[in-house]
């Protein structure tokens, strides 16, 4: 799907869609529990599908009415399992300890980029503690063996989704582990989110701290309890709309939780501190990669350059997000450079439009939409569909607050 979009400013109501992070982790949490739970506002994009999928796969049963699922936890865990990861980063890295914890015989498949998104740590740390891998580059790998408990030492430095799938698989273990970070943990806030989904399902990690550096403490024989609760909403995805909100529309954005511990909610005091006159900002996007796209749209517009740093990562996402980002933005009349961990803005007065690619980015696509509200002629985006992996009524939102489009 190609879509052109006419330059407008954006006006209205919108719900936030569901946390996607949220949404991924209540629903584990809900598989891996002895019972029935039932969790309501579930938006069900593309990275949803394939995490419920994975759960059945393991024995898991869900179900769907609108935004309400009911999840019937798994009982015997499958013998063995075809795990289809779609383009879910998220998906690969939180199921891969959980199927070894379980004991399944375990192939993953995934789409896209996701073969080329590294799960070395597993590899070497899991390859430890009675798990067989297959391959160690690429997918889809097999897992073989049952889970250890007992030290497990990784990088903080290369993803927190590793964090996290030991987060949900030790606590199956029969006796007690400890994660040990050996470098400083980037996008922290998702490990805190983590943490504090398990206590809503009756499993407890404790956080302390070794050298500086975060060590999470995680008794065995834990068992998930069934839990009736709701995801509140993204600000990953609401950013989008606060940064169109600084550069001239008037949104008012609805499903928020402003006490939440979800990192990209540090939007909302990007946004405050540079509106009034459009002050420059340099950011430190550690915690908040998901961002950077659209924070490069918003640096553009401040009197000033504006730089995101600590960003080496975004070059292991759905592409290369640190590349691409620059290229997406200049191609559309932007002066971003990029460097090996930064991206840095210089002012322009207005985008002048053009032809960019998702490049399989949901979030370049949703950054190019909010792009084209302050662009002088139309911005066409090929392969926006690809905006379904965490967001598949954008486009439908967009044009509820007067967005003007059509498909080509």
């Amino acid at each position: 799907m190609n879509i052109k979009i006419t330059p407008s400013r954006l006006k209205g109501t919108v719900n936030a869609p569901s946390s996607k992070s949220y949404s991924h982790r209540m629903l584990i949490a809900a598989a891996l529990a002895d019972g029935v739970s039932h969790i309501s506002n579930i938006t069900a994009s593309n990275d949803i599908k394939a995490t419920c999928s994975a759960m059945e796969s393991l024995g898991a049963e869900i179900s769907s009415c609108g935004s309400d699922y009911t999840v019937k936890g798994i009982g015997t865990p499958a013998l063995n399992a075809d795990i289809d990861c779609g383009e879910s980063g998220s998906t690969l890295r939180f199921l891969i300890p959980i199927a070894a914890a379980l004991g399944t015989r375990a192939v993953f498949n995934g789409h896209a980029n996701l073969p080329n998104r590294p799960v070395t740590a597993y590899i070497r740390e899991l390859g430890k503690k009675g798990i067989r891998f297959d391959r160690e580059l690429g997918l889809p790998p097999t897992i073989e063996g049952k889970l250890e408990a007992g030290e497990y030492l990784m990088e903080g430095d290369v993803s927190s989704q590793y964090i996290t799938g030991l987060m949900f698989a030790l606590p199956l273990c029969s006796e007690d582990s400890i994660i040990k970070l050996t470098s400083p943990l980037q996008s922290k806030p998702y490990a805190d989110m983590t943490v504090a989904v398990l206590s809503q399902f009756g499993v407890r990690i404790v956080e302390s701290s070794m050298d500086g550096l975060p060590i999470y403490l995680v008794k065995g024989n834990q068992r998930y309890k069934p839990c009736d609760g709701s995801v509140e909403g993204d600000y990953s995805q609401a950013a989008f709309f606060f940064t169109a909100n600084a550069l001239g529309s008037y949104i008012k954005i609805n499903n928020l939780n402003p006490d939440t511990v979800q990192g990209d909610r540090a939007i909302v005091d990007i946004v405050n501190g540079c509106t009034n006159e459009m002050k420059p900002f340099s950011v430190d996007v550690s915690d908040i990669p998901d961002l950077v796209p659209i924070l490069a749209v918003l640096g553009s517009f401040t009197k000033g350059k504006s730089r995101l740093y600590n960003a080496a990562r975004l070059k292991i996402k759905e592409c290369d997000r640190l590349a691409v980002t620059a290229e997406t933005l200049n191609a559309l009349g932007g002066r971003v450079t990029v460097g090996d961990d930064y991206l840095e803005t210089e002012p322009i007065d207005s985008f002048k439009g053009g032809t960019v690619d998702s490049h399989k980015d949901h979030r370049i696509v949703m950054a190019a939409a909010i792009a084209a509200t302050r662009s002088d002629n139309p911005v066409t985006i090929t392969n926006a569909q690809d905006v379904g992996k965490s967001y598949p009524k954008f486009f439908e939102d967009y044009a509820s607050l007067g967005g003007i489009f059509t498909e080509v």
